[in-house]
């Protein structure tokens, strides 16, 4: 595992062997098992239940985590790789692996107890348990905190949740989800406290499944808990300190889904040449013209500069202690490293479309796929908007 670097101002984002070969043999596996269900998944909206499995056996699961505990043990930078090869081969999977490894599994590892690590890691780490995390609800998208509505009433030797949360990753799959609910009103954003749920806790129920424009295969789903149980000792962290650990894993989460915008533009990247090559018109190959050169040229530059700034954040989590994050330089940073990769991604997605003209507009091609998945990296994990007042704010000390 690579050192913790402390100074993110003095670290180095070069990939080294050992990353470069953990990307490699990710890009292997995921193209040969994963590629060829990316057709199927966007027509019927279907869920492939042996992936997760699959990745698991493989190590593509818990890759921050500790071997201890079930995973692999990489650093951030190995795991955004792996999030990156993974995305260019499979974004629908890429997004519930996001949601799962990311918003659940290392949340639980970095904030949760020991007894809650030796009790959800190893089946999460194998692809046995699929997890999720709950925080949107139907009224509290940008302000989930403010406008959060879930509550969790501590009643002896458990809470009872009542609520809804809506657009939820994995929710209609999921067996094990982190949810986010109010223990004190009065508190407002500072009243909120996080919970481990499982599927078969009394009161918890999945409302519907929905269906999306992009990422079509990732299950995303209304929750509903109606005096939903959950043991005290589920809580992970303080009472009330929910917010903290909100804030910290969505700057994690941040940092870890620019990678994923990468891998979605450097496929964009790599089938608007291959079909720039090919296509013959006016008796020669369109690559052949200045115009189509411009195209590809602004995709290349816009493509490197988020995948560098990505790299560099993606270092700079490592220096992360448990529970920090939602505020500071890495506040900032996971804010424009996303920021960043989404207009790079909408960029090569929208200029191989041009690139395929007609034939890219047709649903069927996977070039259509990826133009309809990259607008939610838009919308997703804060929307371009809600990032840029993060950065304004940080540089502003506000």
């Amino acid at each position: 595992m690579t050192s913790l670097i402390r100074n993110a101002a003095d670290a180095s984002y070069e990939i080294t062997p050992e990353q470069a070969e953990i990307r490699d043999q990710a890009r292997k596996f995921f193209r040969k098992e994963l590629y060829p269900l990316q057709q199927r998944m966007d027509d019927e909206d279907w869920w492939p239940e042996t992936a997760m499995p699959a990745m698991g056996k493989m190590g593509y699961l818990g890759v921050t985590v500790p071997p201890e505990h079930g995973g692999a043990g990489l650093d951030y930078l190995a795991a955004g790789l792996v999030a990156e090869e993974l995305a260019a081969a499979n974004p629908a999977i890429g997004l519930s692996w996001l949601a799962h490894d990311n918003l659940c599994v290392n949340n639980i590892y970095r904030n949760g107890t020991e007894a809650q690590r030796r009790k959800y890691l190893p089946k999460l780490c194998t692809g046995e348990w699929i997890g999720a995390l709950g925080m949107t609800e139907p009224g509290a998208g940008s302000d989930a905190l403010g406008s959060m509505r879930t509550t969790a009433k501590r009643q002896g030797d458990r809470y009872v949740l009542n609520g809804t949360k809506l657009f939820i990753t994995n929710g209609p799959i999921a067996d094990v989800l982190l949810i986010y609910a109010k223990t004190d009103l009065a508190k407002g954003a500072h009243g909120i406290s996080a919970f481990i749920v499982e599927k078969g806790f009394p009161g918890f129920k999945v409302a519907q499944k929905l269906d999306k424009m992009g990422y079509r295969g990732s299950p995303l789903g209304e929750l509903v808990f109606e005096d939903c149980a959950v043991p005290a000792e589920n809580r992970v962290g303080d009472e009330n300190r929910g917010n903290v650990v909100m804030m910290s894993g969505l700057d994690l989460e941040r940092a870890m889904a620019a990678p994923m915008s990468i891998g979605i533009a450097q496929r964009a990247l790599d089938l608007a040449l291959e079909h720039a090559k090919t296509r013959v018109q006016f008796g020669k190959p369109i690559a052949t013209f200045q115009l189509i050169q411009s195209k590809l040229a602004e995709m290349y530059i816009e493509l490197e500069l988020a995948r560098t700034l990505c790299y560099r954040v993606l270092v700079a989590c490592n220096a992360l202690d448990q529970g920090q994050g939602g505020r500071g330089e890495i506040h900032k940073q996971s804010a424009a490293a996303l920021y960043a990769s989404a207009r790079a991604c909408s960029l090569c997605v929208e200029e191989a479309v041009q690139i395929f003209g007609g034939s890219g507009y047709m649903r069927d091609t996977e070039i259509n796929r990826l133009y309809r998945t990259a607008k939610l990296n838009h919308i997703g994990a804060g929307t371009q908007e809600i990032r840029k007042l993060i950065i304004a704010r940080e540089m502003l000390g506000a």
